[in-house]
């Protein structure tokens, strides 16, 4: 591997990228109980997730690039590897025409299915999303040996999923996040307003006294709600007590009130995407 390496996680409303300074070796040994690759090789199995040294944000469903090369000054003349996780096909491509502009020595690798160390178990490998997989991949350096686990990342569409104590992508549920149904809320009704649910990163009260604060109440205990009946209803199908890994906008707020089982993980997409080029190019 060559660092430092840009990941980058774009989702459907957000871009998000990662500097990656170095990872720590010492903590990558096999254990019993874990998973194993599409090439039927072990996975190994990990202590601990690496962090970025530093992330950039990218907001909007056309973001603005020009932000990147300052924040990249000091890295400027170096031939840097990136490595991209994408939902989102429209914001992958402005992205790569950008740096083939402005970083045309940079080496740009637009991650598939097929480049994860990750036993994928759905009809369809091809159509799951990546971040769902990096996700995964991710987990299978935390949770413990022989443990499912449910992850969970509260995005612009919540996905909740499911990973076998063998480490294997099991597949899920996707459902609106918390901004689609605020919209769907004021698009197809007559009087009800556009709700701001960026002030949905803590709870809000379930009693809603006026019109906008029951449509927060009903859609962040909603939300809260669906999460964790289907965390029981996959840990019911898993056979086990599944460890829970949260990431995503309100993940912080929502992995407060699903018990002491539940993680929070801001970087997991990030660190992922790491692990996975790390694990296939060793």
């Amino acid at each position: 591997m060559i660092f430092p390496l840009l990941a980058v996680d774009i989702g459907n409303a957000r871009m998000k990228i990662g500097v990656f300074d170095t990872i720590a070796d010492d903590s990558l040994h096999e254990k019993k109980g874990t998973g194993t690759s599409l090439r039927s090789e072990p996975v190994p199995f990990f202590s601990g997730l690496p962090e970025p040294a530093r992330t950039l944000p990218l907001e909007g469903d056309e973001p603005q690039f020009d932000s990147i090369g300052p924040w990249l000054d000091d890295l400027a003349g170096q031939k840097l590897p990136w490595f991209l996780a994408s939902v989102n096909r429209p914001g992958a491509t402005r992205l790569i025409d950008w740096l083939s502009v402005h970083r045309p020595d940079d080496l740009v690798t637009l991650l598939s299915a097929g480049d994860l160390p990750l036993v994928v178990r759905v009809d369809r490998p091809d159509m799951v999303g990546i971040d769902r997989l990096v996700d995964a991949v991710a987990v299978n350096r935390v949770r413990e040996p022989g443990r499912s686990a449910v992850i969970v990342d509260v995005g612009t569409a919540i996905t909740v999923d499911l990973v076998a104590a063998d480490g294997a992508f099991l597949g899920g549920s996707i459902l609106p996040g918390l901004r689609m149904s605020a919209r769907a809320l004021n698009e197809f009704t007559d009087l009800l307003p556009l709700v701001d649910v960026s002030e949905l990163s803590e709870p809000p009260p379930a009693l809603g006294t006026s019109t906008e604060a029951a449509m927060r109440s009903g859609l962040f205990w909603g939300t809260v709600g669906a999460i964790r009946q289907l965390i029981e209803q996959l840990g019911h199908d898993a056979g086990d007590h599944p460890q829970i890994f949260l990431t995503g906008g309100a993940g912080a707020a929502v992995a407060e009130l699903l018990g002491p089982d539940a993680q929070f993980v801001p970087h997991i997409t990030l660190a992922g995407i790491v692990l996975a080029m790390q694990i296939t190019h060793k």
